[in-house]
């Protein structure tokens, strides 16, 4: 039977999972609804091509985050500590979530759309939750909050399996079908097969260093809060 100190210690605990679990869930709603939102208005505008819109990477990985903060409020509410397998799961769904910032903002933002869009302008609001506030959001979450299993430096490899598996897929998809996802990974554009490569090269390296510098500094505030 707890002891009457141990008690308010408990209370506490639990009322601070919980303020934590109801903060991821208001993130998974708002990310979630980012995607609910433009495909909405892609039905709206009879726009909608399901086999294309969620092959895109940014859309998987809005998903992914989506998902996680869903999962891991469930675990908060309940006070469940993370396993191994979860914290691998959130490391690389933030730095998915950071890689797709980093690429829209610096070689999408301003690109020319699907000519079969003309005249269609995107969402501004789910737009910029899908490639700049969700990135925010967990990377918040996985500096701020604790729970996180101690992972070993070398475990940012599996950060790079998603990517990789997704990466075969659309360049295999590409090369039957003629669509690309992004202009970058289609060889016919500037630079080629070799700029290809470069790009996925650059952004598996992005991914795995992303994936490396996040449990790192996971790790160190781990360290930090024994030693207080």
């Amino acid at each position: 039977m707890p002891t009457a100190e141990a008690q308010p210690t408990r209370f506490r605990l639990m009322t601070s999972t919980r303020i934590v679990a109801v903060i991821r869930w208001l993130a998974a709603a708002t990310i979630l609804s980012s995607v609910v939102w433009q495909v909405t208005d892609r039905l709206a505008h009879g726009l909608f091509r399901p086999a294309e819109y969620f092959a895109y990477f940014s859309i998987q990985g809005t998903l992914i985050a989506g998902v996680m903060f869903a999962y891991t409020g469930w675990l908060s509410w309940h006070g469940t500590s993370e396993k191994r397998q979860v914290t691998i799961a959130r490391v690389s769904a933030t730095t998915y979530a950071i890689v797709i910032a980093v690429v829209y903002n610096a070689l999408l933002r301003n690109s020319a759309g699907d000519i079969r869009d003309a005249g269609y302008a995107w969402p501004v609001v789910p737009n910029e939750i899908m490639h700049v506030w969700t990135s925010v959001l967990i990377l918040l979450d996985w500096v701020l909050i604790s729970g996180a299993y101690k992972l070993r430096l070398r475990a940012s490899l599996w950060v790079a399996v998603f990517p990789l598996t997704w990466l075969a897929f659309s360049v295999s998809r590409g090369i039957l079908d003629g669509w690309w996802a992004y202009w970058f990974l289609n060889p016919n554009e500037k630079g080629g097969l070799a700029g290809m490569f470069e790009y996925i090269g650059g952004i598996t390296v992005l991914m795995i260093g992303l994936g490396f510098l996040l449990l790192a500094l996971r790790n160190a505030i781990y360290r930090k809060r024994l030693a207080r």
